[in-house]
């Protein structure tokens, strides 16, 4: 199962409360999570866009950065994680968004992928004028399928001449070419945001729901596989989804409920007040998702698994065998303290993401004092414990090779080694 992190581009993350870690966002916070991220192995990193906040005591992302700025700085900082930034589709013209991820794909050395909205909360673009009206609601999905369609002509030719309801091309141009596919990403929920996705999108969130219930997810990723066997297409079910932990359940579930005592009611009923403004009766629509979701009345807008190191990432395990689940995005209540219990306390525990250990960690000894390896691979001194190598011999010496970086580490007796610290 792919990991990625949803990254707190906006205040307080994705926690409506006002009794959650209070912070605003910045580059330095920012980065700091995504070099975590890649540490610890991470598939890719996604920040959204947000244009206006939910308002209330918490004032719930009144401030956010700009996703593809931020983006760009973060492939100048990255040599691994695969970035995504997210396009509000009502606020560019394709081609620019277009120019903008060949640039990032430069500077990332093809690292590049683009976040496909197409725009549910009718107050942030009335703010700036450019609301298209009501009647946006019903074709939104027509105009994200041309905007993505004008984008790829120019990623793989350099050129469009698309003509359509929404966009008129007269031998556009976009050169240089990206230096590898930009995928596409979207999270749409709805059955017409379903099919979009399995037209044109390579992968798509789903929604999971609920506190503790990994496998609430099935039917949206049913949804999407269905969806998917009828274009003849591959796209990818990535699930959004909020961690709480700590040493025990009890620890973990006491923060949580910390966090929902300070529920901020005005935030979440400005939010929905937004939503109703789309007539769609579609269940997993803006309106009702939440609701279909068991999370309306919780303080943020995904599911959430509270408890223990080892229950989660039980938990993980769990939602990775959810047929056609390709990957989980996470999130947390305090991002810095959330991905470091992660990657040292949780990630070690998950049989889901065992292969990708082994497929990234090549050890060849340069002067154990213990013998040779054994025919079999297996490396005589050392064993395998949790996901963690151990010396057991007076002192191993050996060069470790991840992700096509090589340098020599040296483990004296008894001391561990953590595949995601090498």
């Amino acid at each position: 199962m792919q990991l990625g992190v949803f990254i707190p581009i906006g205040n307080n993350g994705w926690l409506i409360s006002t009794t959650s870690p209070q912070y605003r966002p910045s580059f330095d916070l920012n980065n700091e999570v995504v070099q975590k991220a890649e540490r610890f192995g991470f598939d890719f990193a996604l920040s959204m866009i947000k244009l206006h906040g939910f308002g209330g005591p918490s004032r719930f992302w009144d401030y956010n950065l700009e996703s593809f700025t931020l983006m760009a700085g973060m492939a100048a900082v990255t040599s691994r994680i695969q970035l995504f930034a997210t396009c509000a589709v009502l606020t560019m013209p394709p081609p620019i968004a277009a120019r903008m991820a060949v640039t990032i794909d430069s500077i990332s050395h093809g690292r590049f992928g683009v976040n496909i909205i197409s725009g549910w909360q009718r107050r942030e673009y009335t703010q700036m004028g450019i609301w298209p009206g009501a009647e946006h609601y019903r074709r939104r999905y027509d105009y994200c399928a041309e905007y993505v369609a004008i984008m790829r002509e120019l990623w793989e030719s350099g050129c469009s001449d698309l003509r359509g309801d929404f966009f008129q091309m007269d031998d556009c141009r976009c050169l240089p070419l990206p230096t590898a596919k930009i995928p596409i990403i979207c999270a749409a929920q709805s059955d017409a945001g379903t099919r979009f996705a399995a037209q044109h999108a390579d992968y798509n969130f789903c929604g999971g729901g609920g506190v503790n219930e990994p496998t609430r997810v099935a039917p949206s990723v049913a949804r999407l596989v269905d969806a998917t066997a009828e274009t003849g297409r591959d796209c990818g079910a990535l699930v959004l989804q909020m961690i709480i932990a700590d040493e025990t359940d009890a620890a973990a579930m006491a923060k949580w409920e910390h966090y929902k005592a300070g529920t901020d009611l005005e935030a979440l009923a400005w939010r929905d007040a937004q939503a109703e403004d789309d007539p769609s009766k579609d269940p997993y629509g803006a309106p009702n998702r939440r609701r279909t979701l068991g999370v309306a009345n919780l303080p943020t807008n995904q599911g959430v698994f509270v408890g223990s190191y080892a229950s989660v990432a039980g938990m993980l395990d769990e939602l990775a065998a959810v047929p056609g689940v390709r990957g989980v995005m996470l999130t947390f209540d305090d991002f810095v303290i959330g991905m470091e219990q992660f990657g040292t306390r949780i990630l070690p525990l998950l049989q889901c993401r065992g292969d990708v250990r082994r497929a990234n960690i090549k050890i060849r000894p340069t002067a154990p004092s213990g013998g040779n390896p054994a025919a079999d691979g297996r490396l005589p001194g050392l064993m395998v414990v949790a996901g963690t190598w151990v010396a057991i011999t007076p002192r191993w010496s050996f060069r470790a090779t991840r992700h096509g970086r090589t340098r020599a580490v040296q483990i004296p007796t008894g001391s561990t080694a953590r595949f995601g610290m090498l």
